[in-house]
């Protein structure tokens, strides 16, 4: 799990300044030998950038994680070159045969989509070769979680990355209990097989909150489906609207819980005001969108108000 907002420590705290601080003691260019982390699309070819496929191209070979996935984008690119399978249970024997090759091969890293080590294997391979200076650089690119929070109409001056929804109930509930007293946006990826699932447990625990659900970016059948997690999870399952593959999606950070305590008195003079003007249901919606007070608590006040 990542932030956007890290913290880092002072300067003078840092002890063992040659444990804690590992320099690419080589000025890494598109020539050099060592290893290239490389993005590649997430669905539309037509993101991969020309460094990307000269890099590629300039290779010596590729870690992938499934070759036959990989061989196909390299098809498309009219590209042939070895590819080694690297995956979450082969990745200690891959760099035990490729130890002694790092520093004399140019190497690309790529997963199947998207910007390597985001919930894809590579991540000790990159630290083996940091802590044994081979030289290491990134080739960025297509990402699902920009894209996505970019589309969802969400806040995302503060986000965290959440990875992968969970596969059992236990977890599954953790993982949305932790969302929902995080007061940032969250983002993480959910497989076909549990958006419903994963969406219903976020409108029983969270039915206030706007989230956004996203399927096939870039590709011609991309969809954005953005509101309560109850009206998407019942269009979705209306549309039965599944795929290979998985969807992202992102949640609105906890904005509610302290403003739910505040004293709605105060608004008093202005709500009824607004009610001889507007209907109750404009008012509600008014003064939820200005308080940030849940729509819930608002009906109530307003409508005692109305009624007095």
């Amino acid at each position: 799990m990542f932030s956007c907002v890290d913290c880092f420590p002072s300067s003078n705290n840092f002890t063992g300044a040659h444990d804690v601080m590992n320099i690419n003691r080589i000025n890494m260019n598109d020539n050099n030998l060592g290893l290239y982390i490389v993005a590649t699309p997430i669905g539309n070819l037509g993101d991969i950038s020309k460094r990307a496929v000269e890099t590629i191209q300039t290779a010596d070979f590729i870690i992938c994680e499934n070759p036959n996935h990989s061989l196909k984008l390299l098809n498309k690119l009219g590209i042939k070159k070895k590819l080694i399978s690297l995956h979450d249970y082969n990745e200690n024997t891959v760099i035990q045969k490729l130890s002694s090759q790092l520093r004399e091969r140019k190497i690309v890293l790529i997963s199947d989509a998207g910007s390597p080590l985001v919930s894809d294997p590579g991540f000790k391979l990159l630290k083996y070769c940091i802590k044994n200076n081979v030289a290491v650089t990134s080739i960025p690119g297509p990402n699902a979680i920009i894209p996505a929070l970019q589309l969802s109409g969400i806040s995302l001056n503060q986000f965290s990355f959440l990875g992968f929804f969970p596969k059992t109930k236990k977890d599954m509930i953790n993982f949305i209990d932790k969302i929902k007293v995080c007061n940032e946006t969250s983002v993480f990826f959910v497989s076909n097989h549990k958006i419903e699932e994963c969406l219903e447990l976020i409108n029983s625990q969270m039915n206030e909150r706007q989230i956004s659900v996203v399927k096939e970016l870039t590709k011609i059948n991309e969809k954005i489906y953005r509101g309560l997690a109850s009206n998407i999870r019942r269009e979705i399952s209306l549309q039965n609207d599944k795929v290979k593959g998985e969807f992202v999606i992102v949640v609105e950070g906890n904005i509610y819980e302290k403003k739910d305590s505040a004293d709605l008195s105060e608004y008093n003079h202005e709500i009824k005001k607004m009610l001889i003007k507007f209907s109750l249901t404009d008012v509600v919606e008014i003064v939820h969108k200005l308080t940030g007070i849940t729509k819930n608590k608002v009906y109530k006040w307003v409508l005692s108000l109305k009624k007095s």
